[in-house]
């Protein structure tokens, strides 16, 4: 840590405790050699990625914190999004798999309140913004926006955790947070002009992104997923040069929209 511009200092107690998660999240075990001090195993190559991962995603976090030997030279966004400060907590709730309590905006209902109690299984971040995801009291999972969770309160209830949800399989078809399993997973071509399809091919719209044609003239993809209000958003984003090939409903309901843009700002 000294060697990376960071103060040091902490109890043994919490250097075994952080040891242990490392360990559980990152695959990264750290042993001690007595008498000379600690040190990283040896590892595998996909090991190494993550504490890559690690490494870097801890530079990130202590660059928020004004006090940080990184803010010299690390330009986090100058917000942050809100209820982020939320998270540790919320984190606290899964592990130790309590209820959590809190009062949850319905901006699509005039901002009314209402009051919920779930069980916690996992965050997640979509676009910027970051998601609770948790049985509510009908055992249906849900995406809660972090934003919009307010007096949250970790409850002295406990629950037993669903240990068969695959997380990798919760979003495999969706684009973003939202994911309707009654709507059908669709076949996409999308075809964009060559200089779009640099920025594409570096931030694929979808693990499911194949490059189709990509030349001077032409970038062409193909993707598998469900069309959802996120997805059409994320095509607008890049409209200049997008031609729809398929599905036909995709095509018109893009058309559509800029029919309805257009007659607004005529």
């Amino acid at each position: 840590m000294e060697l990376r511009g960071y103060e040091v200092g902490l109890s043994i107690r919490t250097l075994q405790r952080d040891i242990k998660d490392i360990a559980e999240m990152f695959d990264v075990e750290i042993k001690n050699y007595r008498g000379y001090g600690y040190y990283v195993d040896e590892r595998s190559e996909e090991t190494d990625i993550r504490y890559q991962e690690l490494l870097m995603n801890f530079d990130l976090l202590t660059s928020m914190n004004q006090n940080s030997q990184s803010v010299g030279f690390i330009l986090p966004e100058h917000h942050r999004p809100k209820g982020s400060d939320s998270i540790p907590i919320l984190i606290s709730a899964i592990k130790e798999q309590r209820f959590v309590e809190f009062e949850y905006i319905l901006v699509r209902k005039g901002n009314k309140l209402i009051s919920k109690s779930v069980k916690p299984h996992f965050l997640k971040e979509s676009l910027g913004l970051w998601y609770l995801l948790a049985f509510d009291e009908h055992d249906t999972l849900k995406a809660y926006g972090i934003d919009r969770m307010q007096n949250i309160n970790v409850a002295d209830k406990t629950f037993k955790r669903d240990e068969t949800i695959n997380p990798d399989e919760l979003f495999k078809h969706s684009y973003g947070i939202w994911d309707d399993p009654s709507m059908p997973v669709e076949e996409i071509e999308l075809s964009y002009s060559s200089l779009d399809g640099k920025f594409i091919k570096t931030t694929p719209l979808h693990s499911s992104q194949k490059i189709i044609i990509d030349n001077d003239t032409e970038f062409r993809i193909s993707l598998r997923l469900r069309i959802t209000n996120d997805f059409v958003m994320a095509l607008l984003s890049r409209s200049a040069s997008l031609t729809v090939i398929k599905p036909p409903s995709l095509r018109a309901r893009i058309r559509e929209i800029y029919k309805e843009a257009i007659e607004r700002n005529n």
